[in-house]
């Protein structure tokens, strides 16, 4: 085996990223204190064409060096938009027809690996603060919530990590249903 060079890799630029039919999910990242945190989620979303980034209440914004120090540049490609009120981003998605769904551990969620897309669905994740998680004003605006399956000691999954795992069970799903719909 050989490790592929970057030019091997066959990856779009950044105006190819733009024009590509994007994934049907959004991203809405809730007072999430850490820069690095949030490059992480951006990088993960230009990775699987993730459609936009919200972020919202004390989430930072780009440009900002630590953001881009693990974003490495995809702040450039993913679109994004700056909301002080997470609520107002719900329902502006929700009015849009827009499935909200957060990350959370609560009463009556739903396993991620139990949690059936719908085709043609769009899907906003909602994830939370570090330390708190996801708001309760949130979840209650949310459609439903799903659970990363957990069997350590631990409660909970850096926001960035739990980001990756979601994003990329979903995107599996939804294009595993598109495939079998063709």
């Amino acid at each position: 085996m050989r490790k592929l060079a970057n030019s091997e890799l066959n990856r779009i630029n950044p105006d190819e990223f733009k024009d590509a039919t994007k994934s049907p999910l959004i991203l809405v990242l809730d007072d999430i204190r850490s820069l690095h945190n949030i490059g992480s989620v951006f990088r993960t979303s230009d990775a699987f064409l993730i459609e936009k980034i919200y972020l919202c209440g004390i989430t930072a914004t780009p440009p900002n060096k630590e953001i881009h120090k693990t974003a490495l540049g995809a702040t450039e490609t993913v679109a994004w938009e700056y909301a002080t009120d997470v609520v107002e981003v719900l329902e502006k998605l929700k009015a849009e027809g827009v499935s909200l769904q957060a990350v959370e551990q609560v009463v009556h969620s739903v396993m991620l690996n139990d949690f059936k897309i719908i085709p043609e669905q769009k899907y906003a994740l909602v994830f939370g603060n570090e330390v708190k998680g996801v708001s309760q004003k949130a979840i209650d605006y949310c459609d439903g919530v799903i659970e990363i399956p957990q069997l350590g000691t631990k409660h909970s999954l850096n926001i960035s990590v739990s980001a990756g795992i979601v994003v990329w069970d979903l995107f599996q799903k939804i294009n595993a249903s598109s495939s079998s719909a063709e």
